[in-house]
């Protein structure tokens, strides 16, 4: 049998990079997922791509700047299926490429609105659900910024770091409940919003890679097999974790 057939699995930020190609992963081993994202188009072409495979996925449209519709995107699929299993909480922006001095208020709020409360937003409904039905598990997508200061990228940095900070605070609250809670940190991983920085600045590209033990930037089934590790249901020992996925950069 495959590792979560007949799983209910919400993924943010589905519609492309880590989020498709964990959407895809999942779908691949017998789970049924829920496909949340603001771009409709990619979203419905994510749920596509699933059932030429004869996976089980649904859309739900969903802003995470907006816990309404994350609370509702949990109650979506508790309807449809009676249980949430798993959740990823990957929907997340890069931001504007600046320093701090020169960062403007409004951009502040937006990436604290998704990469932060977001995250948080989204396990508080999540973990509710999980503690109804006897448990489950939480990934959350972080960055190695999370782990290390990103310079001219400071409000995307801090956040990254909080979501760091409520994996770990949340996955000791919730240990002895059956609920196991980490986070992933890539890398520079190529996807829709890794590419935006290279366009700002093409001079990066090459810059950016030398700085990588292993030669190469991350592609997003690297991540996508590092989530399904962390969910697997025979891994029941391992929570709080921030893992890198890094090519060996935090280990220099």
């Amino acid at each position: 049998m495959a590792r979560f057939q007949d799983q209910v699995v919400i993924i943010t930020g589905a519609a492309s990079g880590i989020g498709r190609a964990t959407a895809l992963a999942f779908a691949a081993e017998g789970a049924r997922v829920i496909v949340a994202d603001v771009a409709a188009e990619g979203g419905q072409e994510t749920v596509a791509l699933i059932r030429q495979e004869n996976g089980e996925a649904m859309f739900i449209a969903c802003d995470v700047a907006q816990p309404e519709q994350l609370e509702q995107l949990v109650t979506q699929t508790v309807q449809l299926y009676g249980k949430l299993d798993v959740a990823i909480n990957n929907a997340g922006v890069g931001g504007l490429f600046a320093r701090t001095a020169d960062v403007t208020a409004k951009e502040y709020h937006r990436v604290v609105s998704i990469n932060m409360s977001g995250v948080f937003f989204g396990m508080q409904y999540q973990i509710r659900q999980m503690l109804r039905q006897g448990g489950g598990r939480i990934v959350n997508v972080a960055s190695l910024a999370g782990l290390r200061g990103l310079p001219n990228s400071s409000v995307y940095t801090a956040t990254k770091h909080a979501v760091v900070g409520l994996t770990k605070a949340s996955a000791v609250e919730y240990a002895r409940k059956n609920i196991r809670i980490n986070a992933v940190c890539p890398v520079f991983t190529r996807s829709p919003l890794f590419d935006q920085l290279f366009e700002l600045d093409p001079s990066y590209e090459e810059r950016l890679k030398r700085n990588i033990p292993m030669g190469r930037y991350g592609q997003p089934a690297d991540v996508a097999q590092a989530i399904l590790w962390l969910c697997d249901p025979h891994n029941t020992f391992v929570t709080g974790m921030a893992l890198p996925i890094d090519g060996g950069m935090m280990a220099v």
